[in-house]
């Protein structure tokens, strides 16, 4: 039988902190104990031939939690992408990053605007990292240029979704057909409001931590079985 893949998988890694608290460890222990997952997910799309992996790394949200917190994330962030450099050339990763990152440090931004230009013709597996990112926060900058554009005189009622589509971030690449949120919470936090209007979910009960090739499979398994209709009749029907 053959297994229909996703072509672009997006995901929602939830957990690392309540898995720390599980563990009698602080909550950093867990975001450190991800990025062992995150290479998981990686090595895994990239054995299945994934497109393109979208990982929701950090909301504009989370600005809320405790600026320890959100200071070890964003250190955790510098240091995984200086380690894992060798390894994303070596295998053709094309690394891009959606969101707002003016506020983000210039240091950080730098480093980032680096990496991009570095892989930017890597013909591998696109790995799109969304850090202060918010699928509202990307509606809204498509709603501005458009406004901007109907101000130059185009017509506001000529105006398609098409073309609304094409200011939001990767707006180049297909949106996905698969979401995977661990950690037993069934919502999409403000994730690529847009781009989920046609997505399957995939909700397993495990933390980010504990997520490895194996959960990657069982939801790509899971995938294979759905019927896609995008609005048509079912074919069993």
């Amino acid at each position: 039988m053959t297994i229909v893949l996703p072509r672009h998988v997006a995901i929602i890694m939830d957990g690392n902190g309540r898995w720390a608290q599980e563990q009698g460890l602080p909550r950093v222990k867990g975001h450190q104990q991800g990025v062992v997952a995150v290479q998981s997910a990686i090595e895994a799309a990239v054995q299945h031939n994934i497109e393109i992996l979208s990982l929701f790394a950090f909301g504009q949200d989370n600005w809320k939690r405790s600026s320890n917190e959100v200071r070890s994330l964003f250190e955790l962030l510098w240091m995984s992408l200086k380690r894992e450099m060798p390894q994303i050339i070596k295998n053709h990763i094309q690394l891009r990053f959606i969101g707002d990152l003016s506020r983000l440090d210039q240091p950080l931004r730098t480093n980032i605007e680096r990496t991009q230009q570095l892989t930017a013709k890597h013909t591998g597996l696109k790995l799109i990292i969304a850090i202060n990112y918010s699928g509202r926060w990307d509606i809204v900058n498509a709603a501005r240029t458009l406004v901007q554009k109907v101000q130059q005189g185009e017509q506001a009622g000529s105006v398609t979704h098409e073309q609304f589509a094409e200011q939001l971030a990767l707006s180049d690449l297909p949106d996905p057909d698969l979401l995977i949120r661990t950690s037993g919470e069934q919502r999409i936090s403000n994730f690529m409001l847009w781009q989920f209007a046609y997505t399957e979910f995939y909700f397993t009960s495990i933390y980010w931590p504990e997520f490895n090739q194996q959960t990657f499979v069982e939801a790509l398994q899971t995938f294979s079985k759905r019927q896609r209709r995008f609005g048509l009749e079912s074919s069993a029907s």
